[in-house]
């Protein structure tokens, strides 16, 4: 029961700026609410308003005892008209990592989060090559503007995510329904990526600074065929991996592109991650081209499996890719009522701490509820529970577990039988 990290093993929490900020911004998740799609009827205008109680939120983190904080930064607030940068919006974003460095909280800045400005939107968004050229100079710009405040960076987050939703299903804004912008719009991210990588280590070292560390967020499932019987499911669940997951990693990191994705200039090959950062919730059961769910299997509030094991497996399947130190830079559970959060969180660190791959850090998804995506604030991911009329925070029983895992930098049997035995996942 009881478990301990490796020393210098970290453990914080991760956000993203969407989801968190609050304000009528002009971006693409503000368009879609305001078109009805999101499935609560909330909007991001209000999330957390951390825009104004950000200095709150960072000193409840130093209380909990996290030391390393994912966070993100609105590309529509910094630059809320193409080529126009709001000087107020850079220096909010400098003052909040200024805060962090005085309360000793590590940084990882996540520059792109599943959120565009509308003026790049109606530019046609990642599904143009031509538009890589915007998201560098914003990119450039914030980077030389922070500077020493910030120096590891996540230049796009789960990209294979944000294709399939916004260009597959269309579900997420602009609500397209094609596979061929899908599968261009990965392949025009991983350029972005590859380019950004260059850029940021480039800029920073012009400017003095040789600690950067830069990755992308690769959401990362087990995929399982409904039954090993089938070959149509055996064949699906392949070619499912392969689109969805395998393809993006090897472009991505290495820079190989493989059918069916394309390249979509001169690219180098090479090793552009400095850590490997896996995004993992849950496993996929597979018996066609879409997603689905096992019977009779731990779930939690959203119907996805709960499947700890699988967080080793996806990091295995990266590694052997490229070596390099792990990151989870989001792992969490939609549990509304925070009645296996604590299992959730144990099961998952357990399976890492008892691993022999190089883990490093673990970034809880989410410090706080929040705004999340399609299903507005219906979704409870938080360590800290929010009510969103008053926004009053309320750090939640597994966030007090969370902070106790960090004191002791592991669990102890006392705390796995007050905290964690008496959960059980749902089925």
């Amino acid at each position: 029961m009881k478990i301990s990290f490796r020393d210098g093993f970290l453990l914080g929490a991760a956000s993203a700026a969407t989801q968190i900020e609050g304000g009528e911004l002009n971006h693409s998740w503000t368009d879609w609410a305001k078109k009805g799609r999101i499935k609560d009827g909330s909007r991001p205008s209000r999330a957390n308003n951390h825009i104004r109680y950000w200095k709150n939120d960072l000193d409840l983190m130093k209380s909990m005892g996290i030391k390393i904080y994912r966070l993100g930064i609105e590309w529509a607030r910094i630059e809320p008209e193409n080529g126009v940068f709001d000087k107020k919006a850079i220096e909010f974003y400098m003052e909040l990592l200024s805060y962090m460095k005085e309360l000793d909280i590590k940084p990882l800045v996540t520059l792109h989060h599943f959120t565009n400005p509308m003026w790049f939107e109606r530019l046609g968004g990642f599904t143009r090559v031509e538009n890589v050229k915007y998201y560098l100079l914003f990119v450039k710009r914030v980077v030389s503007a922070f500077g020493g405040l910030a120096g590891e960076y996540i230049t796009i987050n789960e990209p294979n995510v944000y294709a399939t939703n916004s260009y597959f299903y269309g579900e997420w804004p602009p609500g397209e329904k094609s596979l061929m912008k899908a599968l261009t719009v990965m392949s025009v991210m991983a350029a972005c990526h590859i380019k950004a990588y260059e850029l940021i280590h480039s800029r920073r070292r012009s400017m003095g600074f040789h600690d950067t560390k830069v990755g992308f967020a690769h959401h990362m499932r087990v995929f399982r065929p409904k039954s090993r019987f089938n070959p149509w499911h055996r064949l699906c669940t392949h070619a499912v991996q392969h689109l969805f997951q395998s393809s993006v990693t090897k472009a991505f990191c290495t820079g190989k592109f493989s059918l069916p994705l394309k390249k979509p200039f001169q690219l180098p090959q090479g090793e552009f991650s400095d850590f490997i950062a896996i995004n993992y919730y849950s496993r996929s059961t597979i018996s066609g081209f879409g997603d689905g769910a096992a019977k009779n299997v731990p779930k939690n509030d959203l119907d996805w499996e709960i499947y700890p094991q699988g967080i080793e497996l996806c990091a295995e399947e990266l590694y052997r890719v490229l070596k390099r130190p792990i990151y989870i830079t989001e792992n969490g559970t939609c549990d509304n009522h925070d009645t296996f959060r604590s299992r959730y969180i144990y099961d998952h660190l357990k399976v890492i701490s008892e691993s022999r791959l190089p883990f490093e850090r673990y970034y809880h998804w989410c410090f706080c509820d929040n705004f999340e995506w399609l299903e507005g604030e219906s979704a409870r991911f938080g360590l800290v529970h929010l009510d969103y009329p008053t926004q009053k925070r309320t750090v939640k029983k597994s966030g007090h577990f969370y902070s106790k895992i960090i004191e002791h930098h592991g669990v102890t049997n006392e705390m796995y039988q007050e905290s964690v035995q008496p959960e059980h996942y749902h089925r």
